[in-house]
């Protein structure tokens, strides 16, 4: 059951296009994906806005705690993403919402060390069920042509968290939470904040170690308790805005149901009624495209959280107080949603995704190699600035076309649920190293985090050609193949082994 595409999406011979489809049918396919995408993409992308808040939140205070959130996230995305297979997106997705939430909260609290470090560390591992689940998620309800951009979009809340979240954080040093028209949400973070040491002892050692990038808010294990207890809100209603696959989902008319079930059976695996297997989860870890749509993100990973987490960090060590630091990386950040969503949308009407991230990753390197070439950033702290937005601008284009190719490229819905998970977890492993290369005995030059980033982009050009290749090679040897006359029965679907699959470069 899928389509072919070749140098252009098309369905397989014995299947229906999107127009034959419209034929018999008084739906229109523009105005229904616009449904979707109004119902779809802002209820996952909260939660990843939530998620990206949360695990910043005091992230850039401490490098230990950032190290254990992103090992928990990297052990636990493969288990989430086969529990997401074999529950439903409607509970699954708001249930990890309201766990991590919950420890967010409690990570205000902590009343030592070593509780908040355990803190963090589960932390990551709940978070790291929510971004590969929404890929798969979203795989089951557009065609592949389709996902890249809508994959972007919800990245694109990765980029608007940076931006809301330097906002907050401008907000809280100037200690606006005082005022007396507070929410009850702030106020109950003030009050439960009084309980907790950890935040006033992490200041103080902090301000002794004379690093830039600690210098903590004493109103931060507040922050940290109003942020998850909004995350707790927002997850428990969740569990009414979230929907279920196309066939469940109550949004839906009956005839908008067919519809798409009619679209999605012409041209991937999104209608199989397939059922969870242990041997397709091993399908995806034998397959070497896996493994290397892993590296992909692996090397941009390292670039991607390092900027994320320390970008305030490398602003402030420029001459710029921490409150205006936090206010200076919303520009960035802007300019990385408004690229990555144009990106996503020439990429997808080209059909070509391979050379947009390499030039998006070459974007980000001229941009380190600004930083790197200013021996002296506070003398001209402008500089260095500029080379801010070419790093934010390529990362976040580039990351968010890597994240949607397995998305378009793996067929078999437990296989691809695992691939997606795989993609994740192996890239994360780069931001596990990424957070211990801003050490502050570095500033404010930062030649170490800055050079580590500019290998890594250059290493993602390597990594994506080498794929590139793998699978434009890949598609010759099938057409060549199918040229000679039908080898297989197409009554049968062998995942992206069968012959009729071609794979997006």
């Amino acid at each position: 059951m899928a389509s072919v595409e070749k140098k252009s999406e098309q369905t397989s011979p014995d299947r229906l296009s999107d127009s034959d489809v419209e034929a018999h049918s008084h739906i229109k396919t523009s105005a229904l994906l616009r449904k979707l995408d109004f119902k779809l993409l802002p209820a996952v992308g909260v939660l990843y806005l939530l998620s990206f808040l949360d695990r910043s939140n005091a992230g850039n205070q401490y490098l230990t705690s950032l190290t254990l959130f992103f090992i928990g996230y990297v052990l636990f995305e493969v288990p989430w993403n086969v529990a997401l297979k074999r529950t439903t997106p409607k509970i699954w997705l708001p249930t990890i919402t309201l766990v991590w939430g919950i420890i967010a909260t409690l990570m205000g609290v902590s009343q030592n060390l070593a509780g908040f470090f355990v803190v963090r560390f589960f932390l990551g591992a709940t978070e790291g069920g929510l971004f590969p689940g929404v890929v798969f998620y979203l795989s089951m309800w557009y065609k592949r042509a389709e996902r890249q951009f809508r994959v972007s979009l919800f990245f694109s809340a990765a980029s608007l968290a940076g931006a809301f979240g330097g906002i907050l954080a401008y907000v809280s040093l100037l200690s606006i939470f005082e005022l007396p028209t507070v929410s009850l949400i702030l106020s109950a973070g003030d009050w439960i904040y009084e309980g907790s040491w950890w935040v006033q002892w992490l200041a103080v050692d902090f301000h002794h170690s004379k690093s830039p990038s600690q210098t903590y808010s004493r109103h931060g294990g507040s922050t940290q308790i109003k942020e998850g207890l909004v995350t707790v809100v927002v997850s428990l209603a969740a569990y009414y805005f979230i929907a279920n696959y196309p066939n469940e989902a109550n949004f839906l008319r009956e005839d908008e149901r067919a519809f798409i079930h009619e679209r999605l059976k012409a041209d991937s695996d999104a209608t199989n009624n397939e059922g969870f297997t242990w041997a397709n989860v091993g399908a995806a870890l034998k397959d070497p495209k896996c493994w290397l749509y892993g590296l992909v993100y692996h090397s941009l990973s390292l670039p991607l959280y390092t900027l994320s987490l320390f970008l305030p960090t490398i602003i402030k060590s420029l001459g710029y107080t921490a409150a205006n630091a936090q206010l200076l990386t919303v520009p960035p950040y802007a300019l990385a949603f408004i690229l990555t969503a144009s990106i996503a949308i020439i990429s997808e009407r080209v059909h070509i995704r391979a050379p947009f991230i390499i030039s998006s990753s070459l974007f980000a390197a001229i941009g380190y190699c600004i930083l790197l070439s200013q021996t002296d950033p506070t003398h001209n702290p402008g500089v260095s600035y500029l080379g801010t937005f070419f790093a934010a601008g390529g990362i976040y284009p580039a990351v968010a076309l890597s994240l949607s190719w397995p998305a378009m490229n793996v067929s078999g819905q437990t296989k691809r649920a695992t691939a997606n998970a795989m993609q994740i977890s192996i890239g994360n492993l780069g931001a596990v190293i990424g957070t211990q290369l801003y050490r502050s005995e570095d500033g404010p030059t930062y030649v170490l985090g800055h050079s580590f980033a500019l290998g890594y982009l250059l290493a993602n050009c390597i990594i994506v050609g080498l794929l590139w290749l793998i699978l434009a090679r890949e598609n010759r040897r099938r057409d060549q193949v199918e040229s000679e006359g039908p080898v297989t029965d197409e009554t049968e679907w062998h995942g992206d082994d069968d012959l009729r699959w071609r794979f997006s470069t």
